[in-house]
């Protein structure tokens, strides 16, 4: 276990304010609320006695903070092979392949993301969820960031609930698009399948909004680049259908197989060989949690996806005027 001891003044500045509110803003590398854990637990004291988290100040008290890092999360360590991108003492990036599901849930207690990165750096079990801050669909592909440390958690949970995490997308969808756009629609949960996501009202639904691009249009697909604005659950595939452009391969929201009127037999074998929503997150950029200093990333399209795309592009050269949909 981690013991982290720190010892402050409390600025004359702070006179009046809450005890639990001047520790968050002399300690900004730990959460509020573990902040007050702590001074419930007794860990941190105000001139060398126990304080309530309501407790008044007048400035200048001497605080001392010694808290043991206990452990969070309690799953077994699993050896598996991880593409990391980028690792330092605060923060790991990697290249999630399709197919690998990132947090236990029902049914999935094991061969977890989760599970690898326990292996990789049994540290992590001391962080919220082993320092996850940010998921990606089992079935997306692409590139995520880990905290490592409580500070890079923090600081982590904190950009990208302000938006300042740079996540951009490369998706496959259904139809003809003949320029970009944007979709603002809230997204809740499904009202009939606890599985789904849903566009919902503003009463009901999380302000959700996805940019995105057109890159490359075939006859009847197109190649789009999107940027969450926001990151709910299943954004760019809730919106994409909503906007009658499903992702291919989209189990929950594609609708099933759709073959174009005249598909080559190449095209009909990539399509009906995809099994999995056609979208990878393709590069990711944020501030260094500790440091501050930029980083930004790529990471190619997977295999299975660039296959899609050939066949796409093959079947549309082939394609005469009349073929386009």
């Amino acid at each position: 276990m981690t013991t982290i001891r720190h010892e402050a003044t409390v600025p004359l500045s702070a006179a009046g304010r809450r005890f639990d509110q001047a520790l968050a803003e002399m300690f900004p590398d730990y959460s509020r609320s573990r902040l007050t854990a702590w001074i419930k637990a007794g860990a941190v004291t105000l001139d060398g006695a126990v304080a309530p988290p309501r407790q008044l100040l007048r400035g200048g008290e001497k605080v001392q903070l010694e808290a043991v890092l206990e452990t969070e999360v309690e799953l077994a360590p699993e050896a598996m092979d991880l593409h990391i991108v980028h690792e330092d003492e605060h923060v790991l990036v990697l290249n999630k392949p399709a197919g690998l599901v990132v947090h236990p849930g029902a049914g999935n207690s094991a061969g977890t993301l989760l599970n690898a990165l326990l292996h990789h750096d049994p540290a992590l079990a001391q962080l919220p969820r082993g320092g996850i801050v940010h998921r990606l669909d089992k079935d997306t592909s692409g590139l995520m960031v880990v905290a490592k440390s409580l500070p890079a958690h923090t600081a982590l949970v904190d950009m990208l609930s302000r938006h300042d995490v740079e996540r951009q997308y490369e998706a496959v969808v259904l139809g003809t698009l003949v320029a970009g756009g944007t979709v603002d629609a809230p997204i809740g949960r499904h009202m009939g399948d606890r599985l789904r996501q849903a566009v919902r009202d503003e009463e009901d639904g999380k302000h959700a909004v996805t940019h995105y691009r057109l890159r490359e249009r075939f006859r009847a697909h197109s190649l789009l680049q999107c940027s969450l604005e926001t990151g709910r659950t299943h954004q760019i595939r809730v919106h994409m259908a909503h906007i009658n452009h499903p992702l291919v391969g989209d189990p929950l929201y594609g609708g099933g197989l759709k073959l174009p009127k005249g598909a080559s037999p190449e095209l009909v074998a990539a399509l009906r060989g995809f099994r999995r929503q056609a979208l990878h997150a393709e590069r990711l950029a944020f501030e260094h949690p500790v440091t501050h200093e930029p980083l930004s990333f790529s990471a190619e399209r997977p295999a299975d996806q660039q296959a899609l795309i050939d066949a796409l592009r093959a079947d549309t050269a082939l394609a005469g005027p009349d073929d386009w949909q």
